[in-house]
């Protein structure tokens, strides 16, 4: 059964860091490509970080710079660290892992930048 749990959501000041987790479970093969959305209220999910198997990683032009990527394949995990925080990053962020055409998604975490 596949299962993907996010974990590091919260509250933070603005120029903060967070440091988002995400454990995938249930795969069989080597995961194609694992990565983090956005979603506020009203707005469509948008793509934030992702990192592609044996590719290079795409960062969001609003998060370059300040939001990293990494992933630990022989646990299935992927990390999102955030730093220099803005209040335009608070939304729920999301876990996915593209498998064999095929995408997965986390719960949602949420992040709120605020003072």
């Amino acid at each position: 059964q596949v299962q993907l749990v996010e974990s590091g959501g919260g509250l933070v000041q603005p120029g903060g860091s967070l440091r988002l987790s995400c454990a995938a479970s249930g795969f069989t093969f080597r995961i194609d490509a694992m990565g983090w959305y956005r979603q506020t209220p009203g707005k469509p999910r948008e793509l934030v970080a992702r990192s592609p198997s044996g590719r290079s990683t795409f960062y969001a032009d609003s998060v370059k710079g300040r939001f990293t990527i990494s992933r630990d394949n022989a646990k299935n995990t992927v990390y999102l660290q955030m730093n220099s925080l803005t209040p335009e990053d608070t939304a729920v962020y999301y876990c996915n892992v593209y498998y064999r055409y095929a995408d997965y998604w986390g719960q949602g975490t949420q992040v709120t930048v605020s003072s």
